[in-house]
């Protein structure tokens, strides 16, 4: 997220003398992304963050790929994922390309018994249920209903959660995610025409620091594979950090959407982006308000582009029998639009109430068993007339 923010104690220069009341140096760390020309924080720790006692192991966490070139529409029963207690193996990837994994999870337990660190991807974790504090090394987040969290890769973390009952949409990116561009100006700044701006952006608020030896597990996804380290210091040994990479919260309903006389299209809604794909916000708002305007969708062509919907709460009047945690999968290549009476039912209308994520991707996705499992047969067949 492009801006300045810091907490705890700094050195007045960076790469210079920071010392500890005994006269020791505290150990400088610069965490960045883009090789040495993309967004950047320098962390200050009590230890090196360098550590490692043990390799323990490392396993292969590959999604099973069950249809390789999809050109199916299909729906799925997400809440339908079963909950799990341990956090990474709640995790369920459903769809995936070279971009990004499209995950589930309804994990019951906190994560607490190791760190975890996703060395690969930026994650975007939408709470559809559930509240807590995100912990990091960088600092904690309080998060609930709504929120997305969005964790630079690399970022050492664990969750904490006020209850069982928790449903995660996780989105992993492959590139760093940022704000869309057309938002921004020259400097980074969130522009007036931006449906969101920087007040609505959390990043961390208390940093949770540790000085403390001995054996700390941190699980390290690379390549599909999860490694297993033991490492001699606590990773939340930060004393102060500044920059720009952090992770931070934005909620779903801090978004502003955007209207028109006559309906307008999904770009409107655009939350963020990377290189191989965005994501959008769909949330409650006024209708379109020309007297003869067509409140529903108009059918369109997804030739560039499979289109992710994740289906959170309200009334989504472009579809039938759509309940919590769907998702539907539009793929490139056909059309697709207003279900069979959609179109027409939504004249006359002057607002929604539906809440959704939607994911456009770039490049096609792959369906894996796990997505077969929870699928509604002959969602492909339901625009057809009965």
């Amino acid at each position: 997220m492009p801006f300045y923010h810091k907490l705890g104690e700094i050195p007045h220069k960076r790469h210079t003398q920071f010392r500890k009341s005994d006269g020791g140096l505290y150990q400088e760390q610069l965490f960045g992304t883009v090789g040495f020309s993309g967004m950047s924080s320098l962390l200050y720790h009590n230890h090196p963050p360098t550590m490692v006692k043990e390799v323990v192991s490392s396993v292969d966490v590959s999604p099973k790929i069950a249809v390789d070139k999809n050109m199916k529409s299909l729906s799925l029963n997400g809440f339908q994922i079963k909950p799990e207690a341990d956090f990474l193996a709640s995790r369920k990837t459903v769809l995936t390309n070279s971009d990004c994994d499209i995950v589930l999870a309804a994990p019951t337990t906190s994560l607490t018994a190791y760190f975890y660190k996703n060395a690969d991807s930026d994650e975007v974790i939408f709470i559809h249920r559930g509240e807590g504090v995100l912990r990091t090394l960088l600092g904690n987040i309080p998060f609930g209903y709504g929120d997305y969290l969005v964790i630079p890769r690399g970022m050492i973390y664990q969750i904490s959660f006020n209850s069982t009952d928790n449903r995660l949409f996780i989105v992993e990116s492959r590139q760093p995610v940022y704000t869309p561009k057309r938002y921004r100006n020259y400097f980074g700044q969130l522009l007036e025409h931006s449906p969101f701006c920087e007040r609505d952006i959390r990043p961390p608020s208390t940093l949770e620091t540790h000085n403390e030896l001995g054996d700390f597990i941190v699980k390290v996804k690379k390549e599909n594979t999860l490694h297993t380290y033991v490492y001699g210091s606590h990773p939340f040994d930060v004393v102060g950090w500044d920059g720009y990479n952090f992770p931070y919260a934005f909620s779903i309903h801090d978004f502003e959407p955007i209207t028109g006389r006559v309906h307008q299209p999904p770009p409107v809604h655009q939350t963020f982006e990377t290189d191989g794909f965005v994501i959008c916000s769909f949330c409650p708002r006024l209708y379109d308000y020309h007297p003869q305007s067509i409140p529903a969708p108009y059918n369109h062509s997804n030739i560039d582009s499979d289109e992710v919907l994740y289906y959170v709460d309200g009334d989504f009047m472009s579809r039938n029998n759509i309940e919590q945690g769907m998702i539907t999968l539009h793929p490139a290549g056909i059309p697709h639009g207003p279900h069979p009476g959609a179109y027409e039912r939504s004249i006359g209308k002057t607002e929604t109430l539906e809440l959704a994520v939607m994911v456009d991707t770039f490049r096609p996705l792959k369906v894996t068993q796990q997505a077969v499992e929870i699928e509604n047969d002959d969602y492909f067949r339901s625009w057809l007339y009965e």
